[in-house]
């Protein structure tokens, strides 16, 4: 079979490369966040002396964190076929997303990097699932 580059324009090739190029940028985040978590902990977020419940709790969503952008890496290799597992971690993002709106409504809003974070999960992550859609679509010859 051909490669992709032969069976759809260079701009709908360039979309696609694009696309790829921003889920590999906007994956660090989650990777990096993940790994800070993992190995300092509550330490990460600020906590001098953190109860060992939350450290354990803020390690293992860290690890949670660290495997989701490692996830969305893998769907960048033929990325048009790839629609179910990005709809999957679209909707998991999404979700830990609306937990942090919660966050931010009962107790105040929070830093930066959380917002950055909220601003992320419930924005520009739908906005990446309508994008591949459109990808997927000029990949099939239906765009």
């Amino acid at each position: 079979m051909p490669s992709l580059a032969y069976q759809i324009s260079p701009a709908d090739f360039r979309q696609r490369r694009l696309l790829q190029a921003t889920i590999a940028i906007l994956a660090m985040l989650p990777v990096f966040a993940g790994l800070g978590g993992v190995v300092m902990g509550p330490a990460f977020l600020g906590e001098k002396m953190p109860p060992v419940d939350l450290s354990s709790h803020v390690r293992f969503l860290s690890g949670l964190f660290l495997a989701f952008g490692i996830a969305w890496y893998s769907c960048i290799p033929a990325i048009e076929t790839k629609a179910a597992r990005i709809r999957l971690l679209a909707i998991l993002t999404f979700a830990g997303g609306l937990a942090r709106l919660v966050s931010l409504v009962a107790d105040g809003v929070p830093s930066a990097g959380h917002l950055l974070g909220l601003g992320m999960e419930l924005v520009v992550v739908p906005c990446l699932v309508f994008w591949h859609g459109r990808v997927s679509a000029l990949s099939q010859g239906r765009g």
